[in-house]
């Protein structure tokens, strides 16, 4: 097939209107297309006045060297590439030991997926619930402000990607289409199929958990087994290798080759791997709030007269700023039409994160609006650092916001005045158990509030009314990336000083997003499976 890119057409526009604009594109009759599928399609909005579907094609035509041949001026026309998933090995029928995959997050679930679809039967210990049991832990934090530290937000099948927008897009580089492969199992778990061609596609809670129940089950039938309430507390080093793990009921598990998939906020397991000695390095990561506007006064500002168009859906925007005192500001995980969640996984802490269901239909968009921080320069010293980093602000947030689990929020007139806010305006915050209007000055370091300051009224010169006065900010946001990372080789994805450790996704400090650990934990499990298969 050929691959053709950059049909643009109207929102508007009808089937026999993109057939139209392919015939013209190749300069061929009617009867010489067969068919074409949509691998891609975008939305241009930069003129608001005139909104663009933007597609790339997969294009089967009757002579495709001769279309070749009289296109080769045309840059937007290629062979179409392989786009399907070809497994690398098979497992062998001696095998003795089975890999351990720890979490079940994106990357665990795509690697025990992976490594159960090449029948190497891996056993999966998930620290938190079942999804749906692990649902009703979180609304208990959410409706009641009862927090459940080992089933929550961050801990559970499916891991912290499920109470999000369920964004599934990255700038990862991905030459072996990784990516694709990880959007066909969705769509085999039961997501709509127009995520493998919308050019931002989401998912949303309700629809995830429904999923992650079947990719369980797949593996389960593959061979596979998932242990829940399991939480593994040391991993056993011998000779410089792992050769097993101890679960926090005392029972020990023999292994060779353990995939560490913990997510961002397993603190106590980067605790725990740093006093085995296996290497840890801090890393960057951000810091901010969540800030609340109405939905409605973003699609306005993106999609102008087009604003509330079906097709295309709640309006979203990424903004960033470079503050006169050097920090970085950038609007992170935003979500259109969504809510901002309690996201805390630690007694007396505050966190928030943001959601969005499928329908993106909620009255507020929101979004993290974070500041860049580096451990050279702000939580230098031990690898642990940025975690203490997080720590003391998610402490201050829970004190700020009343001790009960409610968040500290300020109106963005009020903080860009630099006073307490003492009721709200026309934006109702969405977080629940709820928000505790104060001042936000102490919430982050001085350097973030003033960078941040600067940002918001720059960030309205490219969406009007981003600094509305009653737009809602709510602290705090700590849990952007991992703020460590256990470092590997670039080669086996081992442990760079304990063989047969494979660290991977976003708590290794591997990937920022579902597709991007998703596709992370693939490559690993590939690793496993070469590393097994050589060995035998």
């Amino acid at each position: 097939m050929l691959r053709l890119t950059e049909i643009k057409l109207p929102l508007s526009h009808s089937e026999i209107e993109l057939n139209a604009a392919i015939l013209k594109r190749l300069n061929i009759a009617e009867d010489e297309l067969i068919r074409h599928v949509v691998f891609k399609r975008g939305v241009d909005a930069r003129k608001p006045r005139a909104i663009l579907f933007t597609y790339t094609l997969d294009v089967e035509v009757r002579d495709e060297a001769v279309i070749l041949a009289r296109c080769k001026s045309d840059s937007h026309l290629t062979i179409s590439p392989d786009t399907s998933y070809h497994f690398i090995a098979q497992a062998p029928q001696n095998l003795s030991l089975r890999p351990i995959v720890i979490g079940l997050g994106p990357a665990g679930l795509f690697a025990g997926l992976l490594l159960a679809q090449m029948g190497f039967r891996p056993l999966i210990l998930e620290r938190g619930k079942a999804v749906r049991d692990r649902t009703k832990d979180t609304f208990g934090l959410w409706r009641q402000g009862v927090l459940n530290p080992e089933s929550n937000v961050q801990f559970g099948e499916g891991g912290a990607g499920t109470f999000s927008d369920g964004k599934l897009y990255s700038q990862i580089k991905d030459p072996r289409y990784l990516g694709r492969k990880v959007l066909d199992e969705f769509v085999k778990a039961g997501a709509p199929p127009e995520i493998l061609y919308e050019s931002h596609p989401h998912i949303g809670t309700f629809k995830l958990v429904g999923m992650v129940e079947k990719m369980r089950a797949t593996i389960q039938s593959l061979g596979g087994e998932i242990r829940f309430e399991s939480r593994v507390d040391d991993i056993e080093v011998e000779a410089g290798a792992v050769s097993g793990v101890v679960l926090a009921s005392g029972e020990r598990i023999a292994t060779t080759h353990l995939v560490l998939a913990v997510g961002h906020s397993a603190r106590d397991t980067f605790e725990m791997i740093h006093k085995r000695g296996i290497y840890i390095e801090a890393k960057p990561f951000s810091i901010g709030f969540r800030i609340e506007h109405p939905q409605a006064l973003i699609d306005r500002a993106r999609y102008g007269g087009n604003a509330g168009n079906p097709q295309l859906g709640a309006a979203d925007y990424k903004l960033v700023h470079h503050a006169s005192n050097g920090r970085s500001v950038y609007s992170f995980c935003m979500c259109p039409g969504g809510t901002v969640v309690a996201a805390t996984s630690e007694l007396g802490r505050v966190v928030t994160n943001g959601m969005s269901q499928y329908s993106r239909n909620e009255r507020n968009a929101n979004a993290g609006i974070v500041v860049g921080i580096t451990p050279e320069v702000d939580y230098p010293g031990n690898p642990l650092a940025g975690v203490e980093f997080q720590r003391s602000w998610e402490s201050r947030a829970f004190e700020l916001g009343g001790s009960t689990y409610q968040a500290p929020g300020q109106l963005v007139g009020d903080f860009l005045a630099g006073k307490a806010s003492t009721k709200f305006g026309e934006v109702l915050p969405s977080y629940t158990p709820g928000v505790h209007l104060t001042d936000l000055a102490t919430a982050l370091p001085d350097y973030a509030i003033t960078a941040i300051r600067e940002a918001l009224p720059a960030f309205a010169k490219q969406i009007k009314g981003f600094d509305l006065p009653d737009a809602v900010l709510t602290g705090v946001e700590t849990r952007t990336s991992s703020p460590i990372r256990i470092k590997r080789n670039k080669d086996d994805y081992q442990s760079i000083n304990t063989k047969g450790l494979y660290p991977t996704g976003e708590g290794a400090g591997y990937a920022g997003g579902i597709l991007s650990a998703a596709v992370d934990g693939i490559e690993v499990a590939e690793a496993v499976a070469l590393s097994i298969i050589r060995k035998i």
